[in-house]
């Protein structure tokens, strides 16, 4: 059995362990307040530009930009992968490393290798662990970022789908719905399905100046820059929303936990009162004999 100062001990390092979850709560509160002003400031700006280019998608020939023509056959497939640089929020990483294994062994499945783009040290260290393909990866981008992080992801994954060394480009990042939830999804960007028309509304039609092929060499990468930097801003949400609720959660069961190691104390103490009291009586007793 535990001795009262063992119990002390326990109680004090719970304690402390309270101190730094209720602070770092507190941390992620404030840093939530921020990244959901940008992130809901951005959604109908993300939403429009997806709707007006999904309408257009679904009226144009594939044939006038490659990011539209799909491969006769997939070989290779690059996935975006964004996880948070630390844990300590609850199953968030998990959730969404588990979205990517499962894409992957489908995409295998189908007889097509998968190249993977981490933005953030979790994904990045599993699957450096498990040596998967992996020609880049980012960390250390969380703490700040802007549009430019985004252009640079960019950049390089659609280096790699103009040269052939991928057919299709996903991503998958999470989804900011409340404090509570936080759902991971997996999003196609190339090429750019017409079917997105679909979920457009009722079509418009464009006037384009200069032509539509100029237009569209401009407006497509910024395209795909606006979905990248549109999942940092959930993605990022959605981390503090995480860490907040995970470290509210370790708080109350620190409490708890204190709550149930006094009452430990509390007994151990009467019982040995108790102990002493029969000693105590016992001496006295053998004494009159």
């Amino acid at each position: 059995m535990a001795t009262l100062r063992d119990i002390r001990r326990k109680i004090a390092a719970v304690k402390k362990t309270q101190q730094i979850t209720k602070a770092m709560n507190m941390v992620a509160a404030a840093k939530l307040r921020g990244a959901q002003q940008r992130m809901e400031n951005f959604r109908p700006y993300a939403r429009t530009f997806a709707s007006m280019l999904g309408n257009l998608s679904g009226r144009i020939e594939p044939e006038i930009h490659p990011f539209f023509q799909r491969a006769p056959e997939v070989k290779k497939v690059g996935l975006v992968l964004m996880t948070a640089d630390r844990g300590l929020c609850g199953s968030f990483n998990v959730n969404l490393i588990n979205t990517a294994a499962k894409f992957i062994k489908d995409k295998e499945a189908q007889g097509a290798n998968v190249a993977l783009t981490c933005v953030g040290r979790k994904g990045c260290d599993f699957y450096r662990r498990r040596k998967a393909d992996m020609p880049r990866s980012y960390v250390d981008v969380w703490n700040k970022f802007d549009y430019t992080n985004a252009v640079v992801v960019g950049r390089e994954v659609m280096s790699d789908f103009l040269s052939g060394e991928i057919q299709e480009l996903y991503l998958i990042h999470a989804t900011f719905i409340n404090v509570a939830i936080q759902k991971p999804v997996l999003v196609q960007l190339l090429p750019i399905l017409p079917e997105e028309a679909m979920e457009a509304g009722p079509t418009a039609e464009y006037l384009f100046e200069p032509p539509m092929q100029q237009f569209l060499e401009i407006l497509l990468p910024k395209y795909i820059n606006v979905r990248l930097y549109h999942g940092f801003l959930e993605n990022s949400a959605s981390e503090h929303a995480a860490r907040m609720t995970a470290m509210d959660n370790a708080s109350n069961n620190c409490k708890d936990m204190i709550t149930h190691l006094t009452l430990v104390m509390n007994k151990a103490r009467q019982a040995a009162i108790t102990k002493e009291l029969m000693d105590i009586v016992g001496g006295a007793e053998a004494l009159k004999g």
